[in-house]
C-alpha cells in the first residue's frame, strides 16, 4: 500500500549499525592482531586487485578516516532504507560491487579502500532520485543531502593528496545510474476537493466570499440576510 511508504521498519536501524560494525571491526582486528589488510583494498587493472571490489569497503588507513566514513555511513544508509526501502539492497549491495568494479578500471595504481565509495553511491542516488521523483518529501531529502553532504563534490575531483577521487567518482556515477534506472514507489500526492474533475466552484463555502475580480466579500448574500435583524410589528384593532 502507498500509505506505508515511509513507515519505520526494523532495517532503518539494523543496517545502519550493521555497516558501522563491520567496518570498526575489521579495523579493531587490524590494531588488535597486527594485520594490515590494505593488499584487500582494489588494486587497479590486476587480477588479484579485483578481490577488492569485494573487501575495500571494509579496510580503512587509520582512525581518522574510519570515523570520517562512519557518520555518512549510518546517516545515509537510514536515509536509504527509510525511503527507498523497496530497492535498498540493490543500491547497498549492487551499487557498491559496481562502484569498486568501476575504481578497478579507471583507478591510479594503487590500493584503494575504505566505504567513502559506497557513500557516494548513497549520496548521489537519494539525491538524484529524489530531484527525479518530484515528491515533495524526496524532494526535501534531496535538499538536506546537499545542505549536509554538498561538499564532498569537491572530492570526485583530484583535490587532495592520498584521496581516492577515482572511488569517489565511480560512487557518484553509479549513484546517478541507479537513480536513472530504478523505479520506486513514490506515493501518489493528494488531490484537495478544488483540484478534483466536476468540482463546484459556484458553490465553495470558501470562494464566495470573494467576488470576480478577487476582492474579499465581507459578508455574502447569504450571511448578510442571516445577520439582518428582523422585526415584526402585531397590530391591534380597535374592537379587539
Amino acid at each position: 500500500m502507498p500509505k506505508k511508504q515511509f513507515q519505520i521498519s526494523d532495517s532503518v536501524l539494523l543496517m545502519p549499525l550493521f555497516a558501522i560494525l563491520s567496518i570498526w571491526i575489521v579495523y579493531w582486528i587490524e590494531v588488535q592482531f597486527g594485520f594490515n589488510f590494505n593488499q584487500y583494498g582494489v588494486r587497479p587493472r590486476t587480477i588479484s586487485g579485483l578481490k577488492g571490489v569485494f573487501f575495500s569497503p571494509f579496510i580503512h588507513g587509520s582512525v581518522e578516516h574510519l570515523y570520517n566514513n562512519t557518520i555518512p555511513l549510518a546517516v545515509l544508509t537510514a536515509f536509504l532504507f527509510y525511503f527507498y526501502r523497496s530497492v535498498a539492497f540493490r543500491v547497498l549491495l549492487i551499487g557498491g560491487l559496481l562502484s569498486g568494479v568501476l575504481t578497478w578500471l579507471i583507478g591510479r595504481d594503487s590500493f584503494h579502500i575504505g566505504a567513502s565509495g559506497i557513500i557516494y553511491v548513497l549520496a548521489s542516488f537519494i539525491f538524484f532520485k529524489g530531484i527525479f521523483a518530484r515528491h515533495f518529501r524526496l524532494v526535501a531529502l534531496s535538499l538536506v543531502v546537499v545542505f549536509v553532504y554538498g561538499s564532498m563534490i569537491w572530492y570526485i575531483f583530484p583535490v587532495k593528496e592520498g584521496i581516492s577521487w577515482e572511488g569517489h567518482l565511480s560512487g557518484f556515477l553509479v549513484g546517478l545510474f541507479f537513480a536513472l534506472t530504478t523505479k520506486v514507489q513514490v506515493p501518489p500526492r493528494k488531490k484537495y476537493e478544488w483540484e478534483k474533475e466536476g468540482y463546484d466552484e459556484e458553490n465553495d463555502p470558501f470562494l464566495k466570499h470573494f467576488d470576480e475580480n478577487g476582492n474579499f466579500i465581507e459578508n455574502t448574500p447569504e450571511e448578510q440576510d442571516q445577520n439582518a435583524v428582523k422585526i415584526t410589528y402585531q397590530y391591534k384593532s380597535k374592537d379587539s
